[in-house]
């Protein structure tokens, strides 16, 4: 049975709510997971987030209302400091700076990603296809050994992209082997993230089919 101190109010499609359900799930916590139609929000999901955005996490208090965190990063380092399970971070502050640098290069990488993803003009798609290799190309630098970002451990750096990666794998398979051309550590690292269970248990079922859908609802020139 779900735990019904956490629900993670979602949408099927959302990558910043994968994040959240990856470490829920690298955290073994049960919980409620309630989606919400964001082409028509809800007046309840409207009260409760400032943003109008999902990822939400409601926190059931015992003798008080129940808490609200938005902003996905927040969520994640949220369910770091108060659940159990491997630490997604290194004790070292140094090296816990360095990652979360890391995740703040995520948010422009991903948004290079989806404008790639999601272009219907050829110049928007080669524009965005270079910027996101150019970002892949400073990953690639940093990365070591593998599996993951900063080595045998799953952390947070990976939780927060591996949604990204997901998307890749849904799309036809020469686009994506192009795009990941010459970047062996990042290409590993992707098939590592790919082969987690938390990350492939944060979507539905029927993932792959939604996200084809929404490429064609776009018109989208990578739509099958």
């Amino acid at each position: 049975m779900p735990d019904p101190s956490l629900t993670l109010i979602s949408h099927p499609l959302c990558p910043f709510v994968q994040r959240a359900a990856i470490v829920l799930l690298e955290k073994n916590m049960s919980f409620e997971r309630i989606n919400v139609d964001l082409s028509a929000k809800p007046d309840w999901f409207l009260a409760l987030s400032p943003t109008g955005k999902v990822p939400l996490l409601k926190v059931h208090q015992t003798d008080d209302e129940d808490a609200i965190l938005f902003e996905s990063v927040v969520i994640c380092e949220y369910l770091e400091e108060t659940q159990g399970g491997a630490a997604m971070y290194p004790d070292d502050a140094l090296l816990r700076a360095r990652q979360r640098a890391w995740i703040e290069f995520a948010t422009q990488t991903l948004a290079d990603g989806w404008q790639f993803l999601n272009a219907t003009d050829p110049a928007t798609a080669d524009a965005k296809r270079a910027a996101f290799r150019d970002r892949l190309r400073k990953l690639e630098a940093e990365l070591g050994s593998g599996p993951y970002f900063a080595g045998a451990a799953f952390g947070m750096v990976d939780a927060v992209y591996a949604p990204l990666f997901r998307y890749f794998s849904i799309i036809d398979p020469a686009v994506s082997q192009a795009i990941f051309e010459g970047f062996p550590r990042v290409s590993a690292w992707r098939a590592a993230l790919a082969a987690r269970a938390s990350v492939r248990n944060a979507v539905v079922a029927d993932y792959a089919d939604r996200f084809r859908a929404h490429l064609r609802q776009h018109q989208a020139l990578l739509a099958a």
